[in-house]
């Protein structure tokens, strides 16, 4: 597969949800959480509604995540969610034309312990689309693409309201899928005010050639219509694993973000 392939099942996700008139929704969701019994339903169910959706591997030192993540990860490790697990687990999922492409959000740590070529390997297996590795900079990330680029695993870079304009530029031709674009300093979990935000990621845009979306602080419909202004897709992580803990269907809590019900 050529590098210029990789990425498009993500990049045609975040299309078509655009062409539909409406921003895109990547859902991201603790691997394992609440309970490794529950989770392939929930991740079923996330996977027919949102335009992407994200597994998150849990890890001990979860360095960029508040504590709503924090502790859904401490509460998977604790169950006994690996990274082989939780590749398995995808794999499972029916393989649909309607379904999301799912990524997986993994420090680099696990991934190392798995093995790059052994990862890149089942996660090809698994139909995982693309990956992001919060605590992997752009200068290091060669080896671990070396083996994702031919396997057809987007690794996605991330950006931030800090990122001087030339890195800014750099980082957005590197990525693959979509651009993450970090709304905020600091860890996940806090509220994000677009308005502040707008001017950072009209920046963003303007050099990516890629789809931008807005991480961090994605908490309610109001909040993804305001940010779609200003980015082509959303991505809510800790509300919807508030959502989650609180026995709500992760499709629907998604479909309120949209505005087609409440979310709350």
């Amino acid at each position: 597969m050529i590098t210029s392939e990789v990425g498009e099942r993500i990049s045609s996700a975040v299309a078509r949800a655009n062409r539909a008139g409406r921003p895109a929704i990547a859902a991201f969701l603790t691997a394992g959480f609440p309970s490794r019994e529950r989770f392939a339903g929930l991740l079923a169910s996330t996977v027919s509604e949102a335009d992407l959706v994200e597994v998150g591997v849990p890890f001990s030192d979860p360095m960029a995540d508040g504590l709503t993540i924090q502790r859904s990860s401490r509460t998977a490790l604790e169950d006994g969610t690996t990274l082989p697990w939780i590749l398995a687990t995808v794999a499972d999922l029916p393989p649909t034309e309607s379904a999301a492409p799912v990524l997986l959000m993994s420090y680099l740590n696990p991934i190392m312990a798995h093995g790059f070529d052994r990862f890149a390997t089942d996660a090809a297996e698994a139909r995982v689309a693309g990956l992001i590795v919060p605590d992997l900079p752009l200068e290091e990330c060669t080896e671990l693409r070396s083996v994702l680029d031919p396997a057809g695993i987007a690794l996605v870079q991330l950006v931030t309201p800090a990122t001087p304009p030339g890195r800014l530029e750099r980082v957005c031709q590197a990525s693959r899928g979509f651009v993450y674009a970090v709304t905020m300093k600091g860890t996940t979990g806090a509220s994000v005010d677009a308005g502040s935000v707008g001017d950072y990621l009209e920046r963003v845009r303007r050099v990516s050639p890629l789809p931008v979306l807005a991480g961090f602080g994605v908490r309610s419909a109001a909040d993804v219509a305001a940010l779609g202004g200003f980015a082509d897709g959303v991505i809510v992580g800790s509300a919807l694993v508030e959502a989650i803990d609180r026995g709500q269907d992760p499709a629907a809590f998604v479909r309120g973000l949209r505005g087609e019900e409440t979310a709350s």
